[in-house]
């Protein structure tokens, strides 16, 4: 997989191009009225065909106008069937402009119908206001009797993992969760768990937040987690969050948006894997306590980027701090670490040294009066493009 992904996202951004390459405008302009009829008869026929189908499968009138709204666009897979048609002779020649058109409108307008889609549905649903009500009702009747709760958005395994601890220590906590299934067998176990969308300010002040003592989000999703952080932090500025995240790569980001603090799972995992690891090598368990609570406590200043190889190479990746090793030639010999960094310092990028080894393999006292020696290995931190400014300064 890693080694087709390239070739993958250019032969699909090769075939978008195409396909925005054989739309006519021109012809589309002297055709407008078809195109409007093309872009609006399929997308009122798929809207109203998936709307009763999710009415016949069991939602509510809300729900189903709702699905039948998000889902009434064009699809990408319209565009290979479009072409197959062409090629084929199912398709006349003369349509396949105006229904191309058709298409790219309707994916155009997807996000604009989305926007609008709660005031519609609550123009020509009218039982939905009393769902909505209902829903807000049934969480604030789980959490009227709570305080000093911990509120926690998301109960997948780690929000179930986090609510665990809590009952272990007879702490109050109140959930909420959009997954329907979910919910229903967690409370039907017992627990404090409401189905609710933690991003809505209703659903939130329903759960109790003004009178929560902290919040957990665990979604792994940044956007999600900056939606909720954005909400809380109008409602409560005080209120002490803590936010779950897969890597580093947001870090600053979340704090920045509100989050009190941060766990990113990998640092996590790697401090636990380093502790059970020095365990087993016969280390008291008092060092190791005292070694893992030192690393947290240095808010993982240590841990922060990685060392990148042939398959990191997105953009986003590109952008990322990360690890490198410098192997010093014999000219930097004698000098202090401190001036050797600021002579690699290129622009605004920073570059922090992280870990210093003597020629023979020995770790090596770290400082900026630290002298160096030549052969020694240095390992850096920074943006891609400044360790690669150290490197050519280094092999000069």
């Amino acid at each position: 997989e890693a080694e087709i992904r390239p070739f993958h996202d250019v032969l699909l951004g090769l075939f978008f191009i195409t396909i925005g390459m054989l739309l006519d405008w021109r012809q589309v302009a002297l055709q407008w009225p078809l195109v409007l009829a093309l872009l609006t008869l399929p997308v009122l026929f798929k809207l109203g065909l998936i709307a009763l189908l999710a009415r016949l499968l069991g939602a509510g009138s809300g729900v189903a106008l709702r699905t039948g709204l998000y889902l009434a666009q064009a699809g990408e897979f319209g565009f290979v069937l479009l072409t197959l048609s062409r090629r084929e002779g199912l398709l006349p020649p003369e349509l396949f402009n105006p229904v191309l058109a058709a298409m790219v409108l309707s994916m155009l307008a997807t996000p604009f119908i989305i926007m609008a889609s709660n005031r519609i549905v609550m123009r020509l649903v009218a039982s939905d206001w009393m769902q909505q009500s209902l829903q807000m009702t049934s969480i604030a009747r789980q959490s009227i009797n709570t305080r000093g709760h911990v509120l926690i958005c998301g109960y997948g395994r780690s929000g179930q993992a986090v609510a665990r601890v809590l009952e272990q220590e007879g702490m109050p906590y109140i959930a909420l969760d959009l997954d329907p299934d979910r919910v229903r067998q967690a409370r039907a176990a017992g627990q404090s768990v409401a189905f609710g969308d933690a991003a809505k300010a209703q659903a939130l002040l329903a759960a109790g937040l003004n009178r929560a003592s902290a919040v957990a989000i665990t979604y792994l999703d940044t956007h999600s987690v900056l939606q909720v952080l954005s909400t809380i932090r109008a409602l409560a500025p005080q209120l002490p969050i803590v936010v779950r995240t897969q890597t580093d790569r947001d870090l600053d980001r979340l704090r920045m948006a509100g989050a009190t603090e941060v766990v990113p799972e990998s640092m996590e995992g790697s401090l636990m894997l380093a502790g059970h690891a020095m365990a087993l090598l016969g280390v008291p368990m008092r060092r190791v306590i005292r070694v893992l609570r030192e690393q947290r406590e240095q808010r993982y200043g240590l841990l922060r980027g990685w060392f990148h190889g042939a398959d990191d190479a997105s953009d986003d990746e590109m952008a990322e701090e990360r690890l490198a090793s410098f192997t010093l030639p014999d000219a930097v010999a004698g000098r202090r670490l401190n001036d050797l960094l600021a002579e690699l310092l290129t622009g605004t990028s920073a570059l922090r040294a992280i870990a210093l080894r003597s020629r023979a393999g020995a770790p090596a006292p770290i400082g900026d009066d630290t002298v160096l020696q030549g052969g020694e290995t240095l390992v850096l931190s920074g943006k891609a493009d400044a360790l690669a400014h150290a490197e050519h300064v280094l092999a000069a």
